[in-house]
């Protein structure tokens, strides 16, 4: 029944790209057409049951989205590789690319809080935030809360137009747009209204217990080290989390000590808290991004 969907209806993207005969009994599904298109067909079916295995549900847009990928001549992971998918959304698979975003989904998956640390444009934020999303669709949590810090970085929040929230809305503005990448948009917005995400500056998490959350603190490099064990001892039962941040960008008042600096020497041999750096090699943004660090780290150096 999951499978099928409600009234076959996972099958109807299917019955509407292709013209070969899909004929479901029992526990078997038969096809009948063109051998090139059977063969596409038969890579979709399989993507849709190891989606259903994976995240347990799913849904005509899952099955539309696979189509797509297949038919743009996109890969489809091999079965060795199945593991490493982290989601499946609209536009593409989020999975691992680099060595080291691989070793952040193994600690992801070993350790309950993992702390992701390296440049801009490694994929910290957006994997955290996949993981998260890909965590609420399988049903192993029933909320997400992401969280980061109002700090100014060389703009002044009392200068910015609206009311608090309007103020603060800009340092929580990449949060939105990692999910609007991950979830579709009417989606996104009834998770959001209905409390199932929230998106929150980190001052906010003070005196709450999260309980089956998800929680990402984001541009923790950024928070003090009073913040950062607050942060950390909100997690209640059956709650994880990621700690994202890049300590070579600290917007911290002179000599205040960064809580991300400090926790690797606290909680680097802590049971159950991973620690995951990334280089300028793991950046996956535009091809300059990693030029750019690296000729910033060369002209620090001189």
């Amino acid at each position: 029944m999951l499978f099928l969907g409600t009234n076959d209806s996972n099958l109807l993207p299917l019955e509407e790209r292709f013209s070969s005969k899909i004929t479901v009994r029992g526990d078997n599904v038969f096809l009948k057409g063109k051998n090139a298109e059977l063969d596409i067909i038969e890579k979709v079916i399989k993507e849709m049951v190891y989606v259903l295995n994976t995240t347990k549900s799913l849904t005509p847009t899952d099955v539309e989205t696979i189509i797509a990928l297949l038919q743009e001549g996109k890969q489809i992971v091999s079965d060795e590789e199945l593991d490493d998918i982290i989601l499946y959304t609209q536009k593409d698979v989020v999975k691992p690319r680099t060595p080291n975003q691989i070793k952040y989904f193994e600690s992801v998956k070993k350790n309950d809080i993992c702390f992701a640390v390296g440049p801009a444009g490694t994929g910290k934020t957006f994997l955290a935030v996949a993981f998260a999303v890909a965590a609420l669709k399988k049903g192993l949590v029933r909320k997400i809360v992401l969280a980061r810090p109002a700090v100014e970085a060389g703009e002044s929040l009392g200068f910015l137009p609206g009311d608090f929230r309007e103020k603060i809305d800009p340092y929580l503005r990449p949060l939105y747009d990692s999910l609007q990448d991950l979830m579709p948009s009417d989606q996104l917005k009834k998770n959001i209204e209905n409390l199932v995400i929230e998106i929150v500056p980190l001052a906010y998490m003070r005196g709450r217990t999260l309980n089956n959350a998800f929680v990402i603190l984001d541009e923790a490099q950024n928070a003090t080290a009073m913040q950062m064990k607050m942060f950390l001892t909100r997690l209640g039962p059956n709650s994880r989390s990621i700690i994202t941040g890049d300590i070579t960008q600290i917007d911290l008042p002179k000599n205040t000590v960064s809580g991300l600096v400090q926790v690797n020497e606290i909680l680097q041999n802590v049971d159950g808290v991973g620690f995951v750096y990334f280089n300028k090699q793991d950046v996956v943004r535009h091809r300059l991004v990693k030029d750019i660090i690296e000729a910033y780290d060369n002209f620090n150096g001189d």
